[in-house]
């Protein structure tokens, strides 16, 4: 029981609901409800701050919440990159179906992220640690995704009611490519400590001995 209680503690139970809502705003853009996706984006970007601000304040810091938070984040990224390729990939300007396919390198990162930390999981390592570009990656992923899905060309939900706000395509196209570049040196911020993890903490354990 006290398991179950250290599991479900207010943080852990906010990264779980942010996996629920996932196949929610996958359903939501694809019936067109495009404000209660562009509302579902919003709420789990500020869920994922509060979660570990949360955590830290009341001590409320766990191996699971280690790993839920950050599979929550990719999980979400991944529905949102997938759901942006499509909408793009279909779009009747050339230009912006050419565009489509830097969505892809989001969902590549997070896919191959996530079967390396499964990989080390199965070898008994921990997986790397969220460093500083990790986290501003993400915060920058959020904030980038919302403004597209707010004001963006083909997926935003001004433009509907206002064609004149929609964003320039040259403006869309240079924020996600911004934003991806960060999210690769957040990636490769994740190499130092993954090969600590994964060649030095056994010999150094060793050599304690």
């Amino acid at each position: 029981m006290s398991k179950l209680k250290k599991f479900f503690t207010i943080p852990n139970i906010i990264s779980l609901l942010r996996i629920a809502m996932i196949p929610v705003f996958i359903w939501a853009f694809l019936t067109a409800r495009d404000i209660l996706a562009l509302v579902l984006v919003v709420v789990s970007g500020i869920s994922d701050k509060l979660d570990g601000t949360i955590a830290r304040r009341f001590n409320m810091v766990s191996d699971a919440g280690k790993w839920l938070d950050p599979m929550a984040d990719k999980f979400t990224q991944v529905a949102l990159a997938l759901i942006l390729f499509l909408r793009f990939h279909a779009s009747a300007d050339t230009w912006m179906r050419a565009f489509s396919w830097v969505f892809l390198g989001f969902i590549g990162k997070e896919v191959f992220m996530l079967l390396f930390a499964l990989f080390m999981l199965i070898i008994g390592k921990r997986p790397g640690a969220a460093e500083i570009w990790g986290k501003a990656a993400t915060v920058v992923f959020y904030v980038v995704m919302g403004v597209l899905l707010f004001a963006g060309p083909e997926v935003g939900v001004l433009p509907r009611y206002f064609p004149q706000a929609v964003l320039p395509p040259l403006a869309v196209q240079i924020l996600v490519v911004a934003t991806l570049v960060l999210s690769v040196m957040a990636f490769l911020g994740y190499i130092p400590d993954t090969y600590r993890k994964l060649f030095k903490e056994g010999k150094e354990g060793k050599k304690e001995k």
